[in-house]
């Protein structure tokens, strides 16, 4: 896998069309990053949007080829490396549907605070904010940061 980050237009499009509640109205002003086979095939999009640079937040959405095995650890380290090492965020936040319980399990391992909010995508549909701060993700087990402190500290 190989990451791309010179598409932002293309790859937006490609994960608004893979998510229900974002569809063609898309993102906005968004930076976007794929995740694209060593055959050049874009398995997944990461899109960065709603960014509030006077709050340092930034959120998140994401889409997947299911069975592509595009979350590695080095994605994941790309994934929130480009919010909180490049862009200096304090915070990067995620919504997803309530019904979504396996991206809930993913968020809330990567040490996430969940909130779910009634009503998000409709009167039906429930949805949860998922929260991940600079703190949160700097002690967490992905982060290269705290793989170097683990290294440093045995």
């Amino acid at each position: 896998m190989r990451y791309v980050a010179d598409q932002d237009d293309a790859i937006a499009r490609w994960v608004a069309s893979r998510i229900p509640h974002v569809g063609p109205r898309g993102f906005g002003a968004c930076k976007a990053i794929g995740v694209v086979t060593d055959g050049g095939e874009l398995v997944a999009g990461l899109v960065y949007h709603n960014w509030g640079p006077e709050q340092g937040i930034i959120d998140l959405s994401c889409a997947a080829v299911p069975g592509s095995g595009w979350m590695t650890r080095e994605t994941i380290r790309v994934m929130y490396g480009y919010p909180f090492h490049e862009c200096g965020v304090q915070m990067v936040t995620h919504c997803v549907r309530a019904e979504d319980e396996r991206t809930q399990r993913i968020l809330a391992a990567l040490g996430c605070m969940m909130v779910r909010i009634p009503r998000l995508y409709s009167r039906e549909c429930d949805g949860v904010l998922a929260l991940l701060t600079q703190e949160a993700w700097d002690a967490g087990k992905f982060s290269r940061r705290a793989a170097t402190t683990m290294k440093e500290a045995a």
